[in-house]
Order: structure tokens, then sequence, then C-alpha cells
């Protein structure tokens, strides 16, 4: 059970920050900041906004969604910061205050399965990374897209191994478990129904 965030009103006037050595201001993830993300405290919106950097999405304190791993996290004082960094605003909690519309929801899909290839993805986990339900990321990413998110997912994977098989000395054993298709020879055949070569052709 997620225990609620107790603080005096007026605690947090700020977000604490400090510059880098490019002079840049870096917001501090303190632990006040992180127990209001991961217990969806509301009383701290509009206080701060918090953006994942293996999704590109920014949200506020109260988001319902699952909560990130915290080394994924950055902190912003506001929702310009966030977008002014290239993170898009969250289909759930709009942080922004407007509705995502459909197309830049699908974009942040693409964006997040393009990043976490390597990483076990299916329905469920890209809907938990996405901020919507695994039935309406479906029918929305199939309806813009013309594909399913599994199909993007694997022409993705594909994709990748190309670029490994003609720019690094990895064996295809070796790219088939980078891009989380572990058993070699399905890896092979899927590698040939998607662009009539095999992997040694490539390669070669």
């Amino acid at each position: 059970m997620k225990m609620k965030t107790q603080r005096k009103q007026g605690d947090i006037q700020r977000v604490p920050h400090h510059a880098n050595e490019t002079g840049a201001i870096v917001e501090n993830l303190t632990d006040e900041i992180w127990q209001a993300i991961v217990s969806n405290d509301s009383s701290y919106d509009d206080k701060f906004f918090y953006a994942v950097k293996s999704t590109g999405i920014f949200c506020r304190p109260s988001c319902k969604s699952r909560a990130p791993k915290k080394e994924n996290i950055r902190i912003f004082r506001s929702a310009q910061q966030a977008l002014s960094e290239n993170f898009r605003p969250c289909k759930r909690c709009k942080p922004t205050g407007e509705r995502l519309p459909d197309e830049d929801w699908v974009d942040q899909i693409t964006q997040c399965i393009e990043t976490n290839y390597s990483e076990p993805l299916n329905l469920k986990i890209l809907a938990d990374m996405c901020h919507g339900s695994p039935y309406h990321l479906h029918r929305t990413f199939k309806r813009i897209k013309g594909i399913t998110p599994a199909e993007y997912i694997r022409k993705v994977r594909i994709s990748k191994s190309i670029q490994y098989l003609a720019t690094s000395d990895k064996t295809i054993a070796e790219i088939s478990l980078t891009v989380v298709i572990p058993n070699t020879a399905y890896f092979i055949t899927l590698f040939k129904k998607e662009t009539s070569y095999t992997p040694a052709d490539i390669a070669n």
C-alpha cells in the first residue's frame, strides 16, 4: 500500500536545484520529491513535474501511472521546462492541462519502443510505460500506424539487428540476445521473413 507523503503547507516553496558543470540548472530529486512521486501526492502538483528519460514522457506528481525507475527521472519546475527539453506530456495526467492528441500519443509510443527495444516489451509493459490501457493503446496505435505495436516492435528490432550486423563484430547469437529474440534459430527465420535475407548475408 502506498503511503501518503506528509508535509506542512508551504514546505516546498521551490524545487531544490544546482548548476552542473556547464552552468545549466539541474533540479534535485530529493527523498521528499521521490516519495511524492511514488505516492501520487496531489498536494505537490504545480510544485514540480517529473519526466522519465526511458519513455520521453513527463507527468504531474499525482499521476496514477506506475512509478518509474528512480535513475530515469528528471525534475522540472514547470511544464514548459519539460517541453523545452523535448519531453512529451502524459496522456493520463495531462500536465499541460490539455488533452494529448492520439497522433502525439502514438509518437510517444514509437519513441518508447525505439528507445527500449533491447528490453522486454509487450502490450501491458508498453501501456504501463506510455500511461494508457493495453486495449486503447493497441487500437489507437493500429489505427494510426496501420500495424500493431507488436509488429512495430519486431520491425524496430530487425532494423537494429541490421545495423549491428553491418557495423559491429557481434555474432548472430549475440545480436539476437541484444534485440531480445534469444532463440537464434527463430531470430534467423524472423530476420529472413522481414528482409528476404539471412543475417549471414548482411554480415558478409
